[in-house]
Order: structure tokens, then C-alpha cells, then sequence
């Protein structure tokens, strides 16, 4: 009887696990991507080795580690270009085979050429998953619990990173893809069997299948009153539906875009992604004392705690105080990264007693980094753009990245191998100066304001609501 009672409860209050399983097995496949971005960070150092079984240079070796940037460009376009076609769902499936070949082709890769085409195709599937997945979440998520699913992707990405470094340390560079292949068979199996987003099915004209959907999302058997709002939510913004140009003719989303290409910018310039790919090289370099391989995964298994720990402050402090206070640390610990390596090569002075200077620095720096840094610019991606130009923005936005990341990434490269690993940390630093500037003047706090409150400050309508209530 009391069986009985609780499952009768349950159709008529509802219950979120599939959103929950859904957001968890869909992000299997973000693992899988960053693990292929975090791969040169174990494996190079492996690669660079005089008896290395493909013989390369430092500059072949920053070539694969930035190619998935390259790749992520055509991958958002094929993205934006098919995820109202062919389903969130399915792009995100289209993805595990992706990263299954291009685990096989790094295993028994012969060349450096082939290694490339393979971290190519991971930046395809990249790209696709970054523009699906997190339409797919919002689309399925309650309100009450779509900031804690959101935040999954980022710890999703650190996780990612953690994992391969690990395994990456202690096996071969074969055997390592070969166990990481197992990851995109296990996103594909349990991904299959989840409900696709009820908003795509209603864009598609498919109103039973997004009933049956939404019944298995809200765990409840009424949900007609939810599928008629769903449903004049499609037809209004099918009706006003953006166009690419819009990013560009609209006052409104100019600011927003200004303001996404500052932060991500700023993100991106003060290091975080070159640091991850060469973090193995940087403690070899450094000589800290211990493994580079067991530093390496202390960094990144900080990275993942902060990151979880980020994803709660973010709407109890708000997004502006944490980029200051991120931007400004960050700028520290870089700054005191670069004095290490500058009188350890430049200098006579013995820096034997700083020995733990470059492993407690970064560590540092990846914390405060994450409080802010890490989180705010891929939040306010999805804050600072309205519903009909979201996929253009997303799409643009992954493009930018690809092509700063490599950028930055060729920058450190070239700037170790000609005058010191000193310089790109001095870099980094003075980045992180102007991006203080940049976030105090023209960053908005959109903590506690709804997605129609962030478009009426953009258009400065708030303005002139505030000069109609003095007068």
C-alpha cells in the first residue's frame, strides 16, 4: 500500500531524475573531449623524448596540442548548422564515434601527420558537443535546478583533464588511448536511451513524441498544461527567429558580444590553456622535487574541487567580485611563476630553497583562477544573448576560442624554446592588469537578474525607466 502511495505521489508531484541522468550521461561525452584536450599535457613529454617512437620537434609537438582549437571552428558550424535539424540529442550522439576513431588513430598513429588529422577531429566533435549540450540542458532542466546542471559541463571539464593526466602517467601513449576509448562506447550506450529535448521535438512539429518526452523529464503523466506553453514558446520564437547578421546590426547584441569577446579573452590571455597542455614540461622545468606526472594531477584534481566549489558562489556573491578578485590573483601567482623561472635562468641568485614556489604558484593561481575565471565567462555566454541568436553567438564565440587558444598556445611555445619560460608568464601577467581595467569598466553584474532584465540593460532601456520614476 505504501508502494502503491508513493508511486502515485510520484506521477502527480513529479520526479527529476531523468534530467539528472540525462545531464549525467550526456556529459560523458565533455569528458571524453577534454580528455583529448588535456592528452598532450602526459603524452608530449613522451612524444619529445629522443627514443619517442614518432620523431618530432617542439614546434610539431605545439602544432598537435593546439589542433582540436583548429578543429572546434568547423565543428561549431556544423553545430549551429544541425542541431535544429537533426536534434540535441543526436549531434551529441554523432560525437562518440568521433572520439572512439580518433582515440584509435592516436594509438597506433605512425606519424606525426596522422596524429594531427586525429586532434583535428577532435575539435570537430568539440565543437558540436559545445554547441549541442548546453541547448540540450536547458532545454530539459527545471528552473530550480538548471544552474547546478549547467555547472556540469565545467566540472565535467576538469574531470576530463584529471582523468588523462592519470592514466596518461602511468601507461604507455597506445595504451592509454586505448582504455580512453572506452569512454565514448559508454556515452553512446547510455546516452541512446534519453529522452530528446521536448522544445526541439515541438520545432519539429512532433507534439505527441515531446509529450512523451516531457513525461519521462518531469516524471508525471499530466503534463498538457506544460506542452501548451512549450508550444506558443516555439511558435513566438519561430515567428521572431534571429539572423546571423542580427549579432552584428543589433545594438543590443553588440554589447554583448564586446563583452563575451572581452572576458573570454581575457580568460584565455592570462594562460590557463597553454599552461594545461605543456603543465607536465613546466614542472620538468621548474624541478620541484617531485614527479612532474604527480604535480601535474595534484593541478588538475584542485582544478576540479574549485571548479565544483565555484559553481555554488556563483549566484550568492555574483559574477563582477568574482572576476575582479579572480583577475587580480591570477596576475599574482603568474607574476611570482615568472620571477621563479627568470632568476632560476637569468640570474646566478639559487632559488634550491623556492623549489616549492612553481607547484604552490600555479596551484594558486588554478584556484583563484577557477573562482572566477574559469566559471563567469561561460555563464554569462548564456546570460548576455536572447534565445534567437543564442546558437550564432555560441558558434562565433567557439570560434574565437579556437583561434585565441591557438594563439596563445603557439605564443608559449615559441617564446619557452626562444627566451625562457619567464616571458609567457610575464605575458600572462600584464594581461591580466589590462583585463582588470576591461572587467571594472565594461563587465555587467547579472547576478539575481532575469534573462529579460539583462536584455533591458543592454538596450539601456533601465535607464530610462530610472529617468520616468525621477521625474
Amino acid at each position: 500500500m505504501r508502494l502503491f502511495s508513493a508511486l502515485l505521489n510520484r506521477k502527480q508531484n513529479g520526479s527529476l531524475y531523468y534530467q539528472y541522468l540525462a545531464t549525467f550521461t550526456g556529459s560523458i561525452a565533455i569528458i571524453c573531449t577534454e580528455m583529448h584536450f588535456g592528452w598532450p599535457s602526459p603524452s608530449l613529454p613522451q612524444l619529445l623524448q629522443e627514443d619517442s617512437h614518432i620523431p618530432m620537434t617542439s614546434a610539431d609537438g605545439s602544432w598537435i596540442a593546439v589542433m582540436p582549437c583548429l578543429g572546434a571552428a568547423f565543428g561549431s558550424i556544423t553545430g549551429a548548422l544541425t542541431v535544429d535539424r537533426i536534434g540535441r540529442k543526436t549531434c551529441m550522439l554523432l560525437v562518440s564515434p568521433l572520439h572512439f576513431i580518433t582515440w584509435l588513430m592516436v594509438a597506433f598513429s605512425p606519424s606525426v601527420s596522422i596524429l594531427n588529422v586525429a586532434r583535428f577531429i577532435v575539435g570537430i566533435a568539440d565543437g558540436i558537443a559545445f554547441t549541442a549540450f548546453p541547448m540540450y540542458i536547458g532545454e530539459i532542466s527545471d528552473s530550480k535546478i538548471r544552474g547546478f546542471l549547467g555547472s556540469s559541463i565545467s566540472v565535467t571539464t576538469m574531470l576530463g583533464f584529471l582523468l588523462i593526466n592519470v592514466i596518461g602517467s602511468y601507461f604507455s601513449i597506445r595504451d592509454t588511448a586505448l582504455i580512453s576509448s572506452a569512454l565514448p562506447v559508454l556515452h553512446f550506450i547510455t546516452f541512446i536511451s534519453m529522452p530528446e529535448s521536448p522544445y526541439f521535438l515541438l520545432m519539429k512539429q512532433k507534439p505527441e513524441q515531446a509529450e512523451m518526452s516531457l513525461k519521462k523529464l518531469k516524471g508525471m503523466e499530466d503534463v498538457k498544461e506544460e506542452v501548451l506553453r512549450l508550444n506558443l514558446v516555439v511558435k513566438e520564437e519561430t515567428e521572431n527567429s534571429g539572423k546571423f547578421l542580427d549579432l552584428f546590426t543589433v545594438r543590443s547584441n553588440r554589447k554583448a558580444g564586446f563583452i563575451i569577446m572581452g572576458v573570454r579573452g581575457i580568460q584565455q590571455l592570462s594562460g590557463i590553456t597553454a599552461i594545461t597542455f605543456y603543465s607536465q614540461i613546466i614542472f620538468d622545468q621548474a624541478e620541484i622535487g617531485i614527479s612532474p606526472s604527480t604535480a601535474t594531477s595534484i593541478y588538475f584534481a584542485v582544478q576540479l574541487i574549485v571548479t565544483i566549489f565555484s559553481s555554488i558562489l556563483v549566484d550568492k556573491i555574483g559574477r563582477r567580485p568574482l572576476l575582479i578578485v579572480s583577475v587580480i590573483g591570477s596576475g599574482t601567482f603568474l607574476a611570482l611563476e615568472g620571477l621563479y623561472f627568470y632568476f632560476q635562468t637569468q640570474t646566478n641568485i639559487d632559488v634550491s630553497k623556492l623549489s616549492f614556489l612553481p607547484l604552490t604558484s600555479l596551484l594558486l593561481y588554478v584556484i583563484i583562477f577557477n573562482l572566477g575565471m574559469g566559471t563567469v565567462p561561460v555563464l554569462m555566454l548564456s546570460e548576455l544573448f536572447p534565445t534567437n541568436v543564442k546558437a550564432f553567438a555560441l558558434c562565433i564565440a567557439d570560434i574565437y576560442f579556437g583561434i585565441i587558444v591557438t594563439l596563445v598556445s603557439k605564443f608559449f611555445q615559441m617564446m619557452n624554446d626562444d627566451f625562457g619560460m619567464y616571458v609567457p608568464f610575464f605575458a600572462f601577467t600584464v594581461c591580466c592588469a589590462v583585463g582588470l581595467i576591461f572587467i571594472v569598466t565594461c563587465v555587467p553584474e547579472t547576478k539575481d537578474k532575469s534573462l529579460e532584465e539583462i536584455q533591458q540593460y543592454l538596450k539601456g532601456e533601465d535607464v530610462k525607466k530610472n529617468e520616468k520614476t525621477n521625474l
